[in-house]
């Protein structure tokens, strides 16, 4: 495969590696993107192996709970400035009220809010903002009670971050500091049972691969590899993680403590994994203006 300097040049922003390492972990890997990446981290080369995955869009999460359902909706928008407009914000209420009863985003789409389907209600807001926008994604939690947290809220039940917490009994105040927990820490997976295999080995190999460019000999590779991907797991799920209030305490010891279990979570991030046009602040107000 031919190695051009678009490829060069997205690897070189996701890794934050140099042009030339850039370069060869894509020669190396016939440009395969992933394995390219895998390449730079067996090497020491990767300065940010997950830069991919940051806010690249705007738009708002929004959170609505009913007895022992939560549901996390995002719509997204071309800026800020739009995520801030209150006509926006009702919308976006409106959907995420509307997500409890929808089996999936794809029904979500088609529920009605106001007399419409809410994909026509999105196609009108966007006549009348002039802006783009577009429903995005939906997750829901299921417990005997549902617990909520927004970071960065721009009104009442939606912002940058929302968490949904599923709890095996009531006990707002924990699920409040776990919900806090899960928007700061941004766990995988709930716990190792939860984790995606493919990612396991993955992370493995990569282990592995760093390893034995130390030159040990394989047994005590072998040992190290125990060693680092018990540490994954621990940082990688809900229960292994340090619980920030106790640091002290994992999640799962702390949630023992306090006489409920996690049954489950969602954290749903504005605009993560999109890729954005950068522009500069005056670009946007001037796009703002023009509508």
């Amino acid at each position: 495969m031919a190695i051009t300097a678009a490829l060069v040049k997205e690897l070189r922003e996701k890794s934050g590696a140099g042009m030339m390492d850039a370069k060869k972990a894509l020669t190396e890997n016939d440009g395969d993107m992933e394995a390219a990446m895998d390449w730079l981290r067996t090497k020491g080369l990767a300065k940010a192996a997950k830069k991919s995955g940051r806010t690249a869009a705007e738009g708002l999460v929004a959170v609505a709970v009913d007895g022992g359902k939560g549901v996390a909706v995002e719509v997204n928008s071309e800026t800020d400035f739009v995520a801030k407009n209150a006509d926006f914000q009702g919308m976006v209420s409106k959907i995420a009220t509307a997500g409890l009863q929808a089996a999936d985003v794809e029904a979500l789409a088609s529920s009605e809010v106001d007399g419409k389907a809410v994909s026509e209600l999105i196609t009108d807001a966007v006549a009348t903002i002039g802006e783009n926008m577009s429903l995005r994604r939906m997750a829901s939690v299921e417990g005997a009670s549902v617990v909520t947290y927004v970071h960065n809220a721009a009104a009442d039940g939606m912002g940058k971050i929302g968490v949904l917490v599923g709890l095996s009994g009531d006990n707002e105040g924990f699920g409040k500091q776990v919900a806090m927990h899960i928007a700061a820490a941004n766990p995988a997976a709930l716990n190792e049972a939860s984790l995606d295999p493919a990612v396991v080995e993955k992370e493995k190999q990569v282990q592995m691969d760093i390893a034995r460019e130390s030159g040990k000999p394989e047994a005590v590779i072998e040992k190290m590899i125990v060693g680092r991907m018990k540490k994954f797991m621990a940082e990688s799920t809900l229960m292994g993680q340090a619980f920030v209030v106790n640091p002290d305490l994992t999640v799962e010891a702390a949630a023992k403590e306090a006489g409920v279990e996690v049954t489950g979570f969602v954290r749903l991030e504005v605009g993560e994994g999109i890729e954005k046009k950068e522009e500069d602040f005056a670009a946007e107000v001037a796009k703002t203006m023009k509508g």
